[in-house]
């Protein structure tokens, strides 16, 4: 599937993230993560939504990522809703 504009989900509230995903131009992913648990989290964090990302088959697309304490179901939800809304 391919991102045809830009979209977002979340909210910065505590125990969410705000998720930003617009097209990449054919240069691969690109995961732009801000978080107030980076040092703890942070690989983990672009871990889930790298695999997010490839079950939906998304190849190209800019993520801004700002976490707030979001788990995982989260962070995978609100990824879901953002690739919805930008296809």
């Amino acid at each position: 599937m391919d991102i045809k504009k830009p979209a977002r989900a979340g909210t910065m509230e505590s125990n969410d993230i705000y998720i930003m995903i617009t097209p990449n131009q054919g240069l691969g992913i690109n995961i732009e993560l801000e978080s107030i648990a980076f040092k703890q989290f942070g690989n983990q964090i672009k871990k889930v939504i790298l695999e997010t990302l490839n079950n939906l088959d998304i190849k190209d697309a800019h993520i801004v990522a700002k976490d707030r304490g979001a788990l995982d179901f989260t962070i995978k939800s609100r990824v879901e809703t953002a690739v919805y809304r930008a296809l």
